[in-house]
């Protein structure tokens, strides 16, 4: 029998103890002299995977997903996410004390503006708000007649008993046979977008830029190998390393050494304050914390939003990334094939779940002897539990692949050499004319956007429609992106490469994406029979 090994089944989300929690949590926020509190499911530097001493979404409401804003006033709480969680939410939280609101078609900006109270304080951690969003949510309590306040002291941490401790997973160093370029030169590059946009000084705040940079990984957020940490690289002088000294080896130590001033992270405002006197700072406008943004400001300095520099120079790959990207896919390859090959045995008989698909893949993955971790949960949905956009398998809705269905597998590996993200949609026994019409449609839309030839500057939201031309004219869509960067040994989804209405990015030689088209078949499929992803009806999903 296979067994996962990197992931687990339970539900991690219990809506139960919500009803507490929730009134525990109003307390302190009238302690703390505050009307109202936002927060979303981000740690401080924004990652898409968060350590389980961050997970306060979780915690408070019972929803897991990777994408949610939750605001709690004294009458009533929101819990807000996209097109890829509205199922799954409606079956994670209690709707007697969160309503649920469409981020994308209802901004909780637009939300605070139409129903926080006049005269209302709203507070925000700001060192898990990015001054973008701080912006956003003063425009909104500006025109609601509130006030927004930056909370001393985080009130979930204040009422949440049993809070895990942070993770200290060892630093391990990245080789070059991997990376391709020692972090010397990675610096000298850095150092020359610094000087080319007059910018003093750059804050990495993204994990996943520090790592590329200094050529480390860890294993501090699940399925990305990053170790939690900061970087002030200024364009002259010694780069500073924030990362905590108990993940060092003596020999990660002494390679960081050479390359930075290697600190703690508590010691990273006293470092910014210092650095930023004179000089302009780049703080990336996706992931900085607006706390240092006051930081910069306290210090007299000027801030240049944008991605931090990083962002392009990760995304465009090398040729010894690129190479390792093709063996980690041909590898990979091998073990999604066997696997398929033992789903077309096994799943017709009706014995196989959703759990066992996921181990047996797992397995699969695990005996090239290189997979290191995966690089996202299982997504496993037979039938209409493949609805459920980003769906994850538990004990509870655990079910059998059957005959005349459609299953989803959408899964990925990291290797050191690669990282992988393979979306495949099955027919289990013999497809039905319908269930062939909508793949054919999908699989129009994948060869429209493999086969595009685009000038230099085309972005994804351009490509876009590509993928989606044969479905609209059948009067079907899918509701989410269509495809995203992918990093070397690093992020899944990995910026600023996407394609999707929202892809504003140029995409260059070099980047890689994965096309997430491929799932969508099966929800065009529920879509095109009028029937709601979810229910007992034959229908299967679609992801991002």
């Amino acid at each position: 029998m296979f067994e996962a090994k990197f992931q687990t089944f339970r539900d991690e989300g219990d809506k139960t103890q919500s009803g507490a929690r929730l009134k525990a949590l109003r307390a302190e926020l009238a302690r703390q002299g505050v009307d109202a509190f936002i927060f979303s499911r981000a740690d401080e530097h924004q990652n898409e995977y968060v350590p389980p001493s961050e997970e306060r979404v979780a915690w408070l409401t019972g929803f897991t997903g990777s994408a949610a804003i939750v605001v709690v006033l004294a009458d009533r709480a929101v819990l807000f996410t996209d097109g890829r969680y509205t199922l799954q939410a409606k079956d994670q939280i209690d709707t007697k004390l969160f309503s649920i609101e469409h981020m994308i078609e209802k901004p909780t900006s637009k939300w605070l503006a139409e129903n926080l109270p006049t005269g209302a304080v709203l507070g925000y951690d700001p060192w898990r708000t990015t001054s973008d969003g701080v912006e956003r949510l003063e425009k909104a309590v500006k025109e609601a007649g509130s006030r927004l306040v930056a909370v001393k002291e985080n009130p979930l941490d204040k009422v949440w008993t049993g809070r895990p401790s942070p993770p200290l997973t060892p630093v391990v160093l990245h080789g070059v046979k991997f990376s391709g370029e020692e972090a010397t030169k990675k610096i000298a590059r850095i150092r020359e977008v610094l000087a080319k946009e007059k910018i003093g000084v750059a804050v990495l705040s993204d994990p996943a830029s520090v790592a590329w940079t200094f050529n480390i990984r860890g294993n501090d957020v699940a399925h990305t190998p990053l170790p939690l940490s900061w970087a002030i690289l200024p364009r002259e002088g010694e780069p500073q390393l924030f990362v905590d000294a108990r993940k060092l080896s003596n020999e990660v130590r002494d390679a960081l050494a050479k390359l930075a001033d290697v600190r703690e992270p508590r010691e990273l405002e006293v470092e910014l304050h210092e650095a930023a006197r004179g000089t302009s700072v780049r703080l990336d406008s996706a992931t900085a914390p607006a706390r240092l943004a006051e930081i910069v400001t306290q210090a007299g300095s000027s801030i240049s939003k944008g991605a931090d520099p990083v962002t392009n120079l990760k995304a465009i790959k090398n040729e010894t990334e690129i190479a390792g990207m093709r063996a980690a896919h041909l590898r990979d390859g091998v073990a999604l094939t066997r696997y398929l090959a033992w789903l077309d045995r096994e799943a017709p008989g009706g014995k196989i779940s959703e759990i066992d698909a996921v181990a047996a893949l797992e397995t699969f993955r695990f005996e090239t002897g290189k997979l290191k971790e995966i690089s996202f949960p299982t997504i496993s949905g037979a039938g209409p539990n493949g609805a459920i956009v980003h769906y994850r398998v538990t004990e509870a809705t655990n079910r059998k692949l059957k005959s005349g269905e459609l299953f989803l597998v959408d899964s990925g590996a990291q290797y050191e050499d690669g990282t992988t993200d393979v979306t495949r949609t099955i027919a289990i026994g013999t497809p039905s004319q319908e269930m062939r019409e909508r793949f054919t449609l999908v699989l129009k839309g994948h060869i429209a956007v493999a086969n595009a030839v685009f000038p230099e500057g085309t972005n994804g939201a351009q490509l876009d429609p590509f993928a989606r031309r044969a479905l609209w004219e059948a009067g079907l869509d899918f509701d989410h992106g269509t495809g995203h960067g992918v990093g070397s040994y690093l992020s899944v989804h990995e910026g600023p490469a996407r394609i999707s209405k929202l892809g504003s990015a140029a995409l260059l030689p070099g980047m890689i994406p994965k096309r997430a088209l491929t799932a969508s078949v099966s929800k065009i499929f529920c879509l095109s029979r009028n029937v709601k992803p979810g229910s007992k009806s034959h229908c299967s999903a679609l992801r991002r």
